[in-house]
């Protein structure tokens, strides 16, 4: 599901619950932490042949495939590498990498690489667990991006129309995850710092996202407050590995692993992303450029006050000064958030990517989830708004 989730419930820094997927063994993190990370993961899960998920660009351009190949030879514990999984997820991709798992006879799954491979893999096994029944086989995600697939229960992936779908279980989590920032240094600039875009649209939406309690929220405010540091500073400084692993615990702060009884998009900014990813080629750390501080901006307006106050304590975990008044707050963090983006040199428009207007009715109502959603002429206005360069 990725439409929002309309559902209203009580919402309260005093009480609430909170629950770990159910899969989750262990995260590892640390420059060159692979080496030994992945044998000992491959150890306590009880696996013995892995087949490793990843995508083309990762798998020809440069030798972080072959670095995590030669770890798990080591081991006598490769099966094969699969590396035709494109953007997004396609679903002729995940047909072939279940063909392949099942011919390689693996038992496990090692992605490696951005959300793609991560939510691939989770399709592959999801698939392999209704054929053939039983608990579903293990993923271990290595991540060269920041776009924290590695800590959720679903899988996006994009259908034979082109339409981005997911599949979710609490079983599809990767049940071991290596944060190891020397193997992100081969990712391209705009890739990096774009799924860092996506990482501060975590942050920022698990603010005002129901069920989620006070404890996770703490380490969303981390999480903004590093991901503006070092995202400026990756860029200045690309080869600076301390501020990459930084960056990829950030990451990892901004939707810290939970099991949450229903899966959806975190809000309006990833439900908006979700309905324009796919269909019209844009990258899905793109999409959180586009959405996510008009997102924000909507919310000083139509938010409730508990969410609003959420956001707007923002400003005092980035060191900004209030502007006296909670409204203004809210839009004072979409004013820094489209700063930040237009800095990284990321600033994109609907026009760039061909998204025709007329088709902005039909995205907002798919996004929101239902026809009469009484805020649908403002997600209308939003899109618009982000047609040519968004001004606050």
């Amino acid at each position: 599901m990725s439409s929002l989730d309309t559902t209203t419930f009580d919402t309260s820094p005093l009480e609430g619950v909170y629950s770990w997927t159910d899969t989750l063994r262990a995260v590892y993190y640390g420059p060159g932490s692979t080496k030994t990370a992945l044998p000992k993961l491959l150890n306590t899960l009880g696996v013995k042949k892995a087949l490793i998920v990843t995508g083309k660009s990762l798998h020809e351009k440069t030798d972080v495939v072959r670095k995590v190949e030669a770890i798990l030879k080591e081991s006598n514990s490769w099966g094969a590498t699969f590396f035709e999984i494109g953007e997004h997820s396609p679903i002729a991709g995940i047909r072939k990498g279940i063909k392949h798992y099942k011919e390689t006879e693996c038992d496990c799954i090692v992605a490696v690489g951005g959300g793609s491979p991560v939510d691939a893999a989770k399709a592959i096994l999801y698939n392999i667990q209704l054929e053939v029944g039983g608990k579903t086989p293990p993923q271990i995600a290595i991540p060269t991006t920041l776009s924290a697939a590695e800590y959720t229960i679903g899988a996006g992936f994009t259908n034979d129309e082109g339409i981005k779908v997911s599949v979710n279980s609490n079983e599809l989590a990767p049940a071991g995850i290596i944060l190891d920032a020397e193997l992100t240094l081969a990712t391209p600039e705009r890739l990096w710092l774009s799924t860092g875009i996506r990482a501060l649209d975590h942050a920022v939406e698990n603010l005002y996202r129901p069920l989620i309690t006070h404890p996770q929220k703490v380490l969303c405010y981390a999480a903004l407050a590093d991901l503006f540091k070092y995202l400026p500073l990756s860029k200045a400084e690309p080869g600076n590995v301390e501020a990459r692993q930084m960056l990829q615990i950030a990451s990892w702060m901004s939707i810290w692993p939970i099991k949450l009884e229903k899966y959806s998009a975190l809000g309006l900014s990833h439900a908006l992303g979700h309905k324009l990813g796919a269909r019209y080629g844009i990258p899905h750390g793109i999409t959180s450029c586009l959405t996510l501080a008009p997102t924000v901006l909507l919310k000083s307006e139509l938010a409730s006050e508990i969410d609003k106050a959420a956001l707007a304590a923002s400003l005092f975990h980035l060191r900004e000064p209030s502007t006296g008044s909670i409204d203004g707050d809210v839009r004072r963090l979409a004013t820094l958030i489209n700063e930040l983006v237009i800095s990284l040199g990321l600033q994109s428009t609907l026009e760039q990517y061909k998204v025709p207007k007329e088709d902005f009715p039909r995205i907002a109502k798919e996004a929101l989830g239902r026809d009469d959603d009484p805020e649908l002429p403002r997600v209308v206005e939003l899109l618009e708004s982000i047609y040519a360069p968004l001004k606050l």
